[in-house]
Order: C-alpha cells, then structure tokens, then sequence
C-alpha cells in the first residue's frame, strides 16, 4: 500500500528512463510519451543540453537565497524581458505561484496608485490557473472549490466567448480581466486574435490590467514564444511555467514597467525561486527555444500534424468531433468520454491525457521529430478502427 495520499488516480505505469519523444517503463516497454509532464519536458527527456547545464551547476551552488544577487537569474530576466513585452520578472517555482504572484502584481499596481478598491478579477468560468485557494476560485470552477470554502472574492466570471456578459460586470472595482491565451485543462480552445484584440481595447478603455495565463501554452508551444503573439497585442502582465524548466520546476511572473513599480521590497516573495540551479537550466531551454529556425520547425511539424489529424476525423466523422489547438498544444475532441480512448492509445504504446469536454491532449516535446508525429498518426489511427462507428 503506497504512503502517498489518494489527490491523483495514477495509472499502473512507472517509468525507469527517458529518451526524447519516449520513455521506458518498469514493465520493459517503450512508450511514445506526448504528455511529457503535461508540456513542461518543452525539449523531450534527457536533453543533453540540459544534462549539460545541470551537471555544470549543480557543482557550483544550488541556492542561495534571494537576499543576494543571483546572476544566473539576472541573465535569464534578460533573455525574457529582451524577447517579450516584459520589462520587468519575478521567478517562482510553478505555475500556481506565478500565477499567484500575478493577482498580486494587478492588485498592488492599484493599491500603489491610490485605487485600493479596484482589486477584482474577471475570469473565463471553467477555466484553469492553479491549483492554490486563490487560483481555484480565479477559475470559477465548481468541481475545484468543492470543499474548499469559504468562497475567496475578488473573482467575477464570464462564459468563454461572452464579451457582452463581460463588458457588463465589469464595475469600478476591476482591476484586471485573467484569460489563458489557449486553455488547456478546460479543453484546448483557442482564444481567437479578434477576441484577444478586443479584449485588449476593453482594458485599454476601462483602465485596467490585461493578465495572459501562459502557463500551458507559452514558451513556444504555440509556434510562436508567446501564443498572444499571433494577435500581435501586448499583455500587462503574463505567468509562465512548465516549459520554461524543460522538467525542471520553474515558475515566473512578467510584467511591464508601468505595473512592476509597485512591487516594492517585502511585496512578494519566494524561498527557492529564482535559485541558481533553476535558472541555469531556464537558460538552457531559452538557448534552444531561440535558436534560428526553432520556432519556425514547430509551426510546421505543428501544421502537418494537424492537418493528418483532420484527415483522420474526416474517415471518423462519428468519433472525432473536432481538431482543436495551435502548435504543438493540440486536442482531439470526441463526440464520447475520452477516458477509453485514451486507454486504448496507452496500450498501443502512446502517451496521452484528458482535458474537459472530452478532449484528449496531446503534448510533443517541441522538438519532436516527423516520424515520432507519424508513429503518433499510425496508432490514432489504429485506436480509431476498433470504434464501430
């Protein structure tokens, strides 16, 4: 009997090494790993370039805490606020703490300008920025604060798409509307540019802060560093995590110059974020990510990817409601629970996972290779037959 708590139904599999795209199982299998811890292994396992950088490290100082100047960090605050709109970071471990440190960051942006009243926060309802108490109710999702009253405010919610319900909540106490550029858990859907556009010119109007949850889609899952890219829009504040590690925990908050004023010493902080063992590897990744052609590779294995995809909901019309997602975030929504599906994919050799409405997620390494995408295809494929549909 395990001595972990029963919070995950883990599946029957533990694994003894990875390789890139795979990994190999206790049991003596190969699997075809498109989970890669739910899009943090952004470089597949065992990257030699972060094995590298680890190893260096690791031999020098781990931590040190940041009452001192930590200069693996300094430089990587440089590689993100040189590449993005940011011009200020704050490094955390996790996406729940970044996007943690984010509600504070809007919050304390108007407290410091003599507006300590604007402190809510509208959200997609059923949307998914943590797993922390605030985080939970930020999401407005019934199934994550069960049990965990009382309800915490400073939360309004709005359906996804609903730019009528949300024009009308917002009041004199907004401070920041919070959407995640793709959302992940709640189902791969795609905020579209439009929408991003308007949801711009709507806090540009109404004086408030535009929060872009890039936790899951960010650093280069989308194609593009940043999904909110393709809208070619600013944010004023974005939380990232996941793959900005490549496996290693790492969380971060950027931010412009206009609302990191307010984060003044004792405002926030973290015990282990930033340390220089994790921002050496946060290096690392940077160096591969932004290395010339990177990006423009994920777009196009991305493109050919889902294009096969559609080709194979066109032969299962019945079974595959819709191809869903951008880069190498993508989903496969079913017409019926995903849970046999993704079963069957399992026990031909194929990692993947659940989101909501039935979709089952699909999360490459970004640099996978064309024929790991089409070892994935042929088992899809194969899953698919089995359906009498």
């Amino acid at each position: 009997m395990s001595s972990l708590a029963n919070n995950y139904k883990r599946r029957k599999l533990s694994f003894k090494k990875g390789n890139g795209s795979f990994l190999y199982a206790t049991n003596g299998k190969k699997y075809l790993d498109f989970i890669q811890g739910i899009a943090v292994n952004s470089l597949g396992h065992a990257n030699p370039h972060l094995v590298k950088a680890i190893n260096y490290q690791s031999k020098k100082v781990w931590h040190v805490s940041n009452a001192f100047i930590i200069p693996e960090g300094e430089k990587l605050a440089k590689k993100l606020t040189k590449k993005t709109f940011a011009d200020s970071v704050i490094f955390q471990n996790s996406g729940a703490e970044a996007t943690e440190a984010a509600i504070k960051v809007a919050r304390r942006y108007f407290y410091s300008i003599g507006k300590p009243k604007k402190n809510t926060i509208i959200c997609i309802k059923n949307s998914f920025h943590g797993r922390t108490i605030a985080a939970i109710h930020a999401s407005g999702s019934k199934k994550m604060t069960t049990g965990f009253g009382p309800k915490v405010d400073g939360f309004d919610h709005f359906e996804f798409g609903d730019h009528k319900k949300l024009k009308k909540i917002i009041t004199n106490n907004t401070a920041a509307i919070m959407v995640e550029t793709i959302m992940g858990e709640g189902g791969i859907k795609v905020i579209p540019d439009w929408c991003l556009k308007e949801l711009r010119k709507i806090c540009d109007k109404k004086k408030i802060l535009l929060i872009l949850d890039e936790v899951q889609c960010g650093i280069g899952r989308s194609g593009k560093f940043f999904a909110y890219e393709y809208a070619n829009i600013k944010p004023d504040i974005v939380p990232i995590a996941k793959g900005i590690g490549g496996g290693f925990p790492i969380g971060a908050v950027l931010m412009t110059k206009k609302v990191s004023k307010a984060m003044i010493p004792g405002t926030h902080g973290s015990t282990f974020g930033g340390n220089p063992l994790a921002m050496t590897v946060g290096n690392a990744v940077m160096d591969q990510i932004f290395k010339k052609g990177f990006l423009t590779n994920v777009r196009k294995i991305s493109n050919y990817f889902i294009k096969e995809l559609n080709n194979i909901k066109k032969k299962y019309p019945k079974l595959i409601k819709e191809i869903r997602g951008q880069g190498l975030l993508i989903g496969i929504q079913l017409f019926n629970d995903q849970n046999k599906f993704i079963q069957n994919l399992m026990d031909n050799k194929l990692l993947t996972i659940r989101a909501a409405e039935n979709v089952v997620r699909i999360l490459p390494p970004l640099n996978v290779k064309k024929s790991e995408i089409d070892l994935a295809l042929n088992i899809i494929k194969k899953v698919c037959k089995k359906y009498k549909v």
